[in-house]
């Protein structure tokens, strides 16, 4: 089995990522959505998911060198995951609390420290709980979730190719 088609996941994982990418700057610029701060995390981890991905089509590497992108693209999706449960979970719960009770991405940036603003961003504030835009009644934590799940599972198949080729390999005599 080649490894060939390795790189075109890798290409296609990166395209995934612009096209995603550019969605949420137009988002952003195009239909003046302000970004909260889990938002911006989220497109960091999409970022650097989608350079990694770049650099490995690009470099197309040997076995090692497609352990090693893929482990850290998925490393990135998983993170990007992570955070965007954690604006669904804050988004959901926002019915049962108070929105005036977590500080506001200014606030934070103005009075507090990096720990501190970490510590309050993990809670939620006040721009994670908004839900400003839909797309067939998903909010954008939610599509940002079901891109990076996507991306876990494409490394995963990337992974799994690895594997059998690796088994399926005749033995050296």
């Amino acid at each position: 089995m080649s490894l060939a088609p390795l790189r075109s996941l890798f290409l296609l994982a990166f395209l995934a990522g612009a096209l995603t990418l550019g969605a949420s700057f137009y988002l952003e610029y195009g239909a003046l959505l302000r970004p909260c701060f889990l938002c911006q995390i989220q497109r960091v981890f999409l970022a650097v998911f989608t350079l990694i991905n770049l650099v490995a089509a690009i470099h197309n590497p040997r076995r090692f060198g497609i352990y090693l992108y893929g482990g850290a693209s998925m490393a990135c999706a998983l993170l990007g995951a992570i955070t965007a449960v954690r604006q669904v979970l804050l988004q959901n719960a926002a019915l049962d609390q108070p929105a005036d009770c977590w500080p506001s991405v200014h606030y934070m940036i103005e009075s507090l420290s990096l720990w501190q603003a970490l510590q309050a961003t993990v809670k939620g504030t006040v721009d994670c709980v908004e839900i400003n835009w839909t797309l067939f009644d998903l909010s954008l934590p939610e599509w940002s979730l079901l891109f990076f799940v996507g991306m876990l599972i494409l490394g995963s198949m990337q992974f799994s190719r690895l594997l059998i080729s690796r088994h399926l390999r005749p033995a050296r005599q």
